[in-house]
């Protein structure tokens, strides 16, 4: 394993697995039915980046994560891509996050390290503001 400690990686997998649920739970249908903008639209287009950033840069950096936070973004897709549309947005979202520090970062450094710390602070953060926000 890498630099990384584990414990961030499971509990960002955790959040991200439980976001994943409480999304899809017992009001999801409801709001399947309904216009195809969310109330938290803007913090779920901000987490697609997020993973997108991350699925870069914890590579470049040595994580050997394979796949894991593309799958994690798959997961997403699934549960909130309800249109062609949304699924679109999350996508994109995922794919600035990725060629934008693709562009920035060739080989991992300190500000790429600081980067992805922030990063999963940040997107922890959202997470949690999402399940709070979907009780």
């Amino acid at each position: 394993m890498s630099q990384f400690a584990p414990y961030r990686l499971a509990r960002t997998c955790l959040i991200a697995l439980v976001l994943t649920l409480v999304l899809a739970g017992p009001g999801a249908a409801q709001r399947r039915s309904t216009a195809d903008d969310r109330p938290y639209d803007d913090r779920l287009l901000r987490l697609s980046e997020i993973l997108g950033a991350v699925h870069y840069l914890r590579e470049l950096c040595g994580a050997e994560e394979g796949q894991l936070w593309r799958r994690q973004m798959e997961e997403l897709v699934n549960v909130e891509g309800t249109t062609a549309i949304r699924r679109a947005k999350l996508v994109k979202g995922f794919n600035k996050g990725y060629r934008g520090y693709r562009r920035t970062y060739r080989s991992c450094t300190d500000p790429a390290r600081t980067a992805i710390d922030s990063f999963m602070e940040e997107g922890e953060q959202i997470a949690s503001l999402l399940v709070q926000q979907n009780r």
